[in-house]
């Protein structure tokens, strides 16, 4: 099986479906996998955010969540839960260039990382595989897994 294939494969397994560290793979490689197997893919650009309402502010621009989004972290929830604007087969949400927000907002960032993995866990259970991938180079994430 060809990494790709295996990728794919990875991706559309519900179970294993997550919030995971993203250290050293490939973007470009999972978002084409993950386009493959008809999923929806965001990246979500960090960088910038120094604060909550930047970040809250950055993943609903790039998740392009509909006007009702309250910009807080329970509106955060309510829109991962329901995807209605955006159907697809699966999720998969690239969280970029994290380290700025762990290190300014630690408490805020690791909350929305929970709400991320309780919308994984949500839709598991609907059997759609909802990924989100987070790039950081620091350790303060070390409870995250690397790999399904």
């Amino acid at each position: 099986m060809s990494d790709d294939a295996h990728l794919q494969a990875v991706l559309a397994d519900a179970d294993k479906a997550g919030v995971y560290h993203l250290p050293h793979m490939d973007k470009k490689q999972i978002l084409a996998a993950a386009k493959a197997e008809g999923f929806a893919a965001f990246r979500i650009n960090l960088a910038k955010a120094s604060n909550k309402e930047q970040m809250l502010a950055a993943i609903a621009k790039a998740l392009k969540f509909p006007d009702w989004f309250g910009h807080n972290l329970d509106a955060l929830a309510d829109c991962l839960a329901d995807m209605a604007w955006k159907p697809a087969d699966g999720y998969v949400v690239l969280l970029e260039h994290c380290d700025g927000i762990h290190g300014k907002a630690e408490a805020d960032f690791v909350n929305a990382l929970q709400i991320f993995e309780q919308a994984a866990n949500d839709w598991r259970e609907e059997a759609i595989p909802f990924w989100c991938l987070v790039e950081m180079q620091a350790d303060g994430i070390a409870w995250l897994p690397t790999e399904p």
